[in-house]
């Protein structure tokens, strides 16, 4: 269930900076939809480009590691290599290489321009591409390409036409492929232009870096995260950004006035002494967004279990029981778990092949319009995804871009008591491990007594319900058993000790 945090109806951003995190909350309609967190010691590194040296090839998987200076090699898939990268180009004589060995594109101890296209996560490495992209306000400029585009969420075709008949005029002035990005519907020829010249000249540079360089080199870093959101997220919607740090707010003010002066007014330091998430409620929605149980308003709840090979969500009715019949009472709680369900993916920024279990519903149509209804939730969503069909289990499928770590992964890690399963032993299991470390230590040796140190919960079972055992285990072994407890002791942790 979101929780409506303090504050106006429209979109707000609200920007919590500290020397060594900043913390960026995007609050739609008075709820929170996303967090975005970037740390000192760990930058993201989309969008970055560097000069790399290819260090391994392999043909079995059509794809190379590059190394690009980071403490793992970065992943080079062939299908992201253009086929004039190598010597002698892959392409057949129809231009496609799709067909193409690796080994005809790259080689071991090659130097490549390269981009990240996804983050590094967990043990995998980064992923990269050698298609050169650079984003600014309206224009996305395509290194090695000659087309111009349209982002498919502008809607109207005449001002689709309209913008990409403005792209074309300046192309033949600065050459180079563009795509007009989400921003720009409205904008007016002198901003994209202004655009396409910032883009020209900061491509220039990097060209200059490439044959002035030698090695493995950062050649381009993106921008920080608090001047990506006013590069990326703004618009029309945002009411305000309000940031919590007075240097930060005259950065990005800076920024705003020569690149989005629309945004000046909007930028606002929040000076109070209140803590700005916390006075928010930000904090406690973050706290909400690590659990794995979400309750819905209507009393049904959605459970988000995150792995390694995908995300499952399931959606279960819970305490509401509906007012007419089942059906219906299914229905409801499905439209009102999809609303919900589009909002956890933005929050906890869930990526990959993702499963979602709403609960069986014998209507073609009402199945129909809650995949209908979770499209329309994920339209403000800026990352991609792709919505298959219910399966014949009952089962929606869905992928959804991943490009950084989840929020989950950011904030969290294995939890090192019960090596990332999820669950501890119980009490009982635990007593029952001792009993049999017990008799083989009584096998071994002829101590005149054993002391057992073990977790507080763990010992007052063994004086309690497993008492009759404690006892028999005594007479067989004929060795006195003493119980010690330790505060400090987890409960799967104990210690045989013979006296």
């Amino acid at each position: 269930m979101a929780t409506r945090v303090e504050g106006g109806t429209g979109d707000e951003i609200l920007i919590n900076v500290t020397p060594r995190e900043t913390r960026v909350a995007v609050v739609e309609n008075g709820v929170l939809q996303e967090i975005l967190i970037e740390r000192a010691g760990k930058r993201g590194l989309v969008g970055n480009i560097y000069k790399g040296r290819v260090c391994r090839v392999l043909p079995g998987m059509e794809a190379a590691f590059v190394d690009i200076g980071l403490e793992r090699a970065a992943f080079l898939h062939v299908s992201d290599i253009r086929p004039d990268t190598a010597p002698e180009s892959g392409a057949d004589a129809n231009g496609d290489r799709s067909a193409s060995a690796i080994t005809e594109l790259v080689r071991e101890g090659q130097d490549l321009v390269v981009q990240v296209i996804k983050d590094p996560i967990g043990t995998k490495g980064a992923r990269l591409t050698t298609h050169i992209t650079l984003p600014s306000r309206f224009l996305v400029f395509l290194a090695d390409s000659d087309v111009a585009g349209v982002s498919v969420k502008i809607d109207g075709e005449r001002e689709r036409q309209r913008l990409k008949e403005m792209v074309n005029a300046f192309r033949t002035e600065f050459g180079g492929g563009y795509i007009v990005r989400t921003a720009a519907e409205g904008a007016e020829a002198g901003a994209l232009r202004a655009d396409m010249e910032f883009l020209q000249r900061l491509w220039s540079s990097i060209r200059e870096r490439i044959a002035q360089t030698s090695g493995v080199i950062a050649l381009y870093e993106d921008l920080p995260l608090v001047l990506r959101v006013l590069r990326d997220f703004v618009g029309d919607s945002v009411e305000k950004v309000r940031i919590d740090s007075r240097e930060t707010c005259q950065r990005m003010l800076e920024f705003a006035d020569k690149f989005v002066p629309e945004m000046m007014s909007r930028l606002e330091h929040y000076p109070g002494e209140r803590p700005i998430f916390e006075l928010y409620g930000i904090e406690d929605e973050i706290q909400r967004a690590l659990g794995k149980k979400v309750p819905l308003k209507s009393g049904g709840y959605l459970i988000v279990d995150q792995t390694e090979a995908m995300t499952t969500i399931d959606v279960n009715t819970g305490a509401y029981v509906g007012h007419r019949n089942l059906e219906e009472t299914i229905f409801k709680t499905n439209l009102e778990a999809a609303a919900s369900i589009a909002r956890q993916l933005r929050l906890r920024n869930l990526g990959g092949i993702i499963i979602l279990d709403f609960i069986d519903m014998a209507s073609e149509e009402h199945r129909q319009a809650v995949l209908k209804a979770l499209e329309k939730h994920l339209e403000k969503d800026r990352a991609k995804s792709h919505i298959s069909q219910v399966s014949p289990l009952g089962l929606v499928e869905m992928t959804r871009k991943r490009t950084r770590e989840s929020l989950e992964q950011i904030l969290c890690e294995p939890c090192p008591l019960c090596d990332g399963r999820g669950s501890i032993k119980t009490a009982e299991t635990v007593c029952y491990e001792i009993f049999r470390e017990l008799l083989r230590e009584a096998r071994q040796y002829s101590p005149r007594q054993f002391v057992v140190l073990a977790a507080p919960d763990v010992v007052d079972a063994m004086l309690d319900q497993e008492s009759n055992s404690v006892a028999q285990l005594e007479a067989f072994i004929g060795i006195p058993i003493k119980f010690q407890a330790e505060a400090l002791y987890t409960r799967e942790q104990y210690d045989v000790v013979l006296m």
